[in-house]
């Protein structure tokens, strides 16, 4: 049951580490950092693309939490 608990803690920053890396490059893809790198600036593929995945990430612990408390 420990170890069970501790393999959540370290998926749960996990999945924070990467919204906050997806938020980021959102971002920067919104204001055209990567047009060098012949991606439009403002609402561009890249910028929908990590939207959708932090977006996922949210839903998902959101249903992970219900199931929690469920549980208990």
């Amino acid at each position: 049951m420990i170890l069970q608990n501790d393999n959540r803690k370290i998926m749960a920053k996990m999945l924070e580490i990467l919204g906050f890396a997806l938020v980021a490059i959102m971002t920067l893809g919104f204001v055209g950092v990567f047009e060098s790198y012949g991606i439009n600036k403002g609402t561009s593929p890249l910028f929908w693309g990590c939207a959708g995945g932090a977006l996922m990430i949210i839903i998902y612990r959101k249903i992970k939490r219900k199931q929690e408390e469920k549980k208990s």
